[in-house]
């Protein structure tokens, strides 16, 4: 029975975390329908995340969007409704967290943006990616939706007129709002966001709440969704990396596993932005012959990285950065697909939620459930094709060490042994 729902602003936010809960035991479904029939939600379906697609949109937009989600689920009688934000605070924060306050009719909503896993904690209010304040980190400069402002309230002001609380540790005062509040919670530690997860349940405050995957983390034990058995996990060699990100850290990423053997394809200009040229001659043989040079046989990117040339050969084509960005993903998503029909034996990696995204709308996918991490912040789930069960790992494209990529390669070429959580 449905007991909780995760409404995300993206994929990959989605599956890491949706993932908190499935490897914890609970049967966990992510979808891309907004107007989901919770009807037909199967029974021992526990956590239902709902990709929103809202990170990109318009404040007015994305408040739309997130108010209408938020009602249905409250007229629908959801016990526990998350609202799921980036951990390094890009998109509609405002819009999205106000949406969720006045849908659900709450007073005061929870808001913990910490995800101490990832070095992402909240001090202050202030939000710090790996002890740098978030709007001078690498985020501040993300060419699609910069981060302003490292002070929560703030960055909440720039679409919101709600009141806004910042709750520091320790602090034993309790403000009292004329009207419907967010209140931020400050925390450094998993250790700090469980106690405050515990404490809030006492107060029956956790049932509209918003954070990102690393408070999630947190609560599966708090609202009794864990319980299950080990399990294995078996995936095919070799790793093939799909990357649509344009982050720095991803960048680093792949010159750390292209350092270390890894056979590394950059997409030209025309492939990104000419969608229709993975299914003309020319990119079938392209695809065919890098499948048997390569991708099958060897660990493997296929890089669609920030290049110039991209932008300038847009602008030749009269589309802008958000069309580009959104042709890109399209075309990726027709690439991969073209793979897959083609034989590609192995296991994916895609970076990037856009990325992900738009390969299960050319799949024609709908739904997926996460499995495991295995490293923070790095999915493994799987999903149905052409009644095929397949695995497919994923990760946001400002996640993770220089060498995960190499790391992830050694569990996919089973150099190293991986275990992970069955539901019951």
């Amino acid at each position: 029975m449905l007991s909780l729902l995760i409404i995300a602003d993206d994929f990959t936010g989605a599956l890491d975390t949706g993932v908190q809960f499935a490897q914890a035991g609970a049967r966990v479904r992510v979808v891309t329908n907004i107007s989901y029939d919770y009807k037909a939600l199967n029974e021992d379906i526990r956590v239902l995340v709902m990709d929103a697609e809202t990170r990109h949109l318009k404040p007015d937009e994305a408040y739309e969007r997130t108010y209408r989600i938020t009602k249905d689920a409250v007229d629908n009688h959801v016990p526990y409704i998350y609202k799921k934000t980036d951990s390094a605070l890009r998109g509609n924060i405002g819009s999205e967290l106000t949406a969720v306050l006045e849908a659900s009719g709450i007073n005061e909503l929870p808001f913990l943006p910490s995800f101490p896993q990832m070095g992402r904690v909240t001090r202050d209010g202030i939000h710090y990616i790996d002890g740098v304040p978030v709007a001078e980190s690498v985020f501040g400069t993300d060419p699609f939706e910069p981060v302003k402002f490292s002070y929560i309230p703030d960055i909440i002001a720039e679409q919101s007129g709600v009141e806004v609380h910042v709750e520091k540790e320790g602090s034993k005062s309790e403000t009292e709002f004329s009207s419907a509040s967010i209140t931020v919670y400050d925390s450094e530690n998993y250790n700090e966001l469980e106690a405050l997860g515990r404490k809030l349940f006492r107060e029956n405050k956790l049932s509209v709440m918003a954070g990102c995957a690393g408070f999630a983390s947190v609560l599966p034990d708090i609202l009794g969704l864990g319980g299950g058995k080990k399990g294995e996990i078996s995936l095919s060699s070799p790793l093939l990396v799909v990357s649509g990100s344009l982050n720095p850290i991803t960048a680093e990423q792949i010159r750390h596993a292209h350092e270390r053997g890894f056979i590394r394809i950059c997409l030209e200009p025309a492939q990104k932005l000419s969608p229709k040229y993975w299914e003309s001659e020319e990119g079938s043989e392209f695809l065919e012959s890098r499948l048997r040079d390569c991708i099958n046989l060897y660990d493997c990117i296929i890089d669609s990285g920030g290049d110039t040339g991209t932008s300038e050969y847009g602008r030749d084509m009269g589309i802008d950065s958000e069309e580009i960005r959104k042709t890109v993903t399209l075309s990726i998503g027709t690439m991969f697909k073209e793979l897959i029909d083609k034989g590609f034996a192995g296991t994916a990696l895609v970076i990037g939620g856009d990325t992900i995204r738009g390969i299960m709308n050319k799949m024609g996918m709908h739904e997926i459930e996460p499995v495991c991490e295995l490293a923070p912040g790095t999915v493994l789930s799987v999903f149905r094709y052409k009644n095929e069960s397949k695995n497919i790992i994923s990760k946001s494209g400002g996640f993770g060490s220089p060498e995960l990529l190499e790391k992830i390669s050694e569990i996919v070429n089973k150099k190293e042994e991986t275990e992970y959580v069955k539901a019951v």
